[in-house]
């Protein structure tokens, strides 16, 4: 049930020290969670949902509320029609290894390395190499944190968009599971990137939550903004961007969020003064 000051450092790939008042594990019981959704009622509690950790930035040491931690786990491949039903807390990259070496099928070879779980990756429609997680997408189950109800929600339910969906645009959904037709390949731009060899040779590892901000447009990436800025290398502290990918922001596994969040805000005016664009997190911050 509901436990108390709780360690959650890491549910965070930064690793920064963080701490909630009040946590709970949601797996599969949906009587249970109503009670838990009582109790925030009651108590006038607000809530942190969470069914990934690699893209979260906790700016604080404490949480006063309660943190929903998913933890649900669970996978089904049908061989013959090509539809994956999977759990939100699997690992993107460890189905995509699954689905390539015991079905031989390489549709999602792109998401190997992809540091994400199926909630995350559907949430934010995470994507690499001209492959989103929107193209084969074909509905989800989730309980209406409002309504307080199973529902479906189809693809144009979603919403989909770049870096985005209707779940991490509300927040009113716990996402269950969600189900992809992999019989054929949708892209949208075609690439014959070699993304093992560019994910170990080009991105960095550890403490870090994958690209920072959401690249303004296709021919200026934040990567290359950020460089241009002479930001790449660049440390405050025990945080910084990148020398392999800048793009990737950074902690030497001592940095404090404040230390984070000051060199978010040093690029975004760096890049608003240089060049006019307002840059967005792609990561979710949580004050």
């Amino acid at each position: 049930m509901i436990k108390e000051n709780i360690d959650i450092t890491e549910l965070s790939n930064f690793h920064t020290k963080a701490k909630a008042k009040y946590f709970y594990e949601f797996n599969w019981n949906i009587k249970e969670l109503k009670q838990v959704l009582d109790f925030i009622k009651k108590n006038k509690l607000k809530k942190l949902v969470v069914w990934w950790w690699t893209n979260l930035l906790f700016a604080f040491d404490i949480f006063y509320w309660l943190v929903i931690k998913i933890n649900l786990f669970w996978y089904d491949y049908d061989e013959w029609k090509k539809i994956l039903k999977i759990a939100s807390w699997e690992k993107v990259s460890d189905i995509a290894e699954i689905l390539e070496k015991e079905y031989k099928n390489k549709l999602w070879h792109r998401f190997i390395w992809l540091p994400w779980t199926i909630g995350g990756a559907v949430s934010g429609n995470a994507g690499c190499f001209g492959l989103e997680t929107e193209n084969n997408f074909k509905q989800a189950e989730v309980f209406d944190l409002v309504d307080l109800k199973v529902k479906i929600l189809n693809k144009k339910d979603m919403e989909f968009a770049y870096r985005t969906s209707i779940l991490k645009q509300t927040w009113n959904y716990i996402l269950l599971n969600a189900y992809f037709d992999l019989s054929k390949k949708i892209e949208k731009y075609h690439s014959d990137v070699d993304n093992i060899e560019f994910r170990e040779k080009k991105q960095p590892k550890w403490y870090t939550c994958g690209s920072f901000f959401k690249n303004p447009s296709k021919e200026d990436s934040a990567w290359k903004l950020i460089e241009l800025s002479w930001l790449k290398w660049y440390k405050l502290w025990w945080a910084f961007f990148s020398e392999k990918h800048a793009n990737f922001l950074m902690s030497d596994g001592n940095a404090t969020y404040d230390d984070l969040l000051k060199l978010k805000d040093l690029a975004k005016q760096k890049i608003k003064e240089n060049y006019g664009y307002d840059l967005e997190e792609e990561i979710r911050i949580i004050y």
